[in-house]
């Protein structure tokens, strides 16, 4: 029970990743907060059901992380129903791809105001709420830790996928800027980079034995990955026995930030 007695924010966290974090903090003792963007409410409440039915506690609420006000009104919602935030983890994200001299305007702002504006709204709310309620050292080490989920594509370039590729870049940057700057307050801000994972997200590029021999040619260990191995990261990331650690992306892929193409002398 390494999130006992702390309160989380999954963002994204009706489906895929954000599902599977979401499940893994709250059998480790955490109530967690399922996000998801707003209309219907299905794939979320199925997440606070499983997590009930296995003896956790969690409650779904909507807000598009893209929209400053609905941000705001989902961690007022959060503090006013249990007094604060301890855990936040910038899941919520989409790809809409395009080759880059075809890639509309919107499909760029999109990408970008929910991949990687939507962390930084989500980000300052919790960090705003750690500094207003301060260490609890009877519930955590650090007074509030704040994880985004990045990519592998965040030094990886990826052709065909610009928007996805920068907002990933920026995550990065972003991360480390306020890693640096909340650290003395004893925020720790970190990040988690997947490579191919098994989600709803890409199922193309796994769902057929052709398609996912294709892709393991970049994964030098041989497997797809799974929602559960970012979830266990995840978990102990947010936990004390990471408390030493701010301003990190961990890469969890099995070895494509490797370049397995230069395995063979490239």
């Amino acid at each position: 029970m390494r999130l006992q007695n702390r309160i989380a924010l999954v963002t994204g966290a009706s489906s895929g990743i954000g599902a599977g974090i979401a499940r893994q903090f709250a059998a480790d003792g955490a109530t967690v907060f399922v996000n998801y963007p707003g209309g219907p409410s299905d794939q979320a409440d199925a997440v606070v059901k499983a997590i009930a039915d296995a003896g956790g506690q969690a409650f779904a609420v909507a807000a598009d992380v893209s929209k400053e006000d609905q941000v705001q009104a989902m961690f007022a919602r959060i503090v006013q129903q249990c007094g604060t935030l301890h855990v936040l983890v910038n899941n919520a994200g989409l790809q809409q791809d395009a080759a880059f001299v075809d890639m509309s305007l919107a499909q760029w702002q999109r990408v970008i105001d929910v991949n990687l504006t939507g962390q930084f709204l989500c980000s300052r709310e919790a960090a705003r709420e750690f500094l207003r309620r301060g260490p609890q050292p009877d519930v955590a080490r650090a007074t509030g830790v704040i994880l985004h989920t990045s990519s592998v594509h965040e030094v990886i370039p990826w052709a065909g996928h610009a928007n996805y590729a920068t907002s990933k870049g920026g995550i990065m940057q972003l991360m480390k800027s306020t890693a640096q700057e909340l650290a003395p307050h004893k925020i720790r801000v970190n990040s988690i980079g997947p490579g191919a994972i098994k989600t709803p997200i890409n199922t193309s590029a796994w769902s057929t034995p052709a398609a996912e021999t294709a892709l393991l040619k970049l994964i030098p260990y041989d497997r797809v990955g799974v929602t559960e191995d970012i979830a266990g990261l995840a978990a102990w990331l947010c936990c004390d026995e990471a408390d030493y650690i701010t301003g990190q992306t961990i890469f969890m892929d099995g070895g494509m930030t490797l370049y397995p193409g230069f395995a063979t002398g490239g």
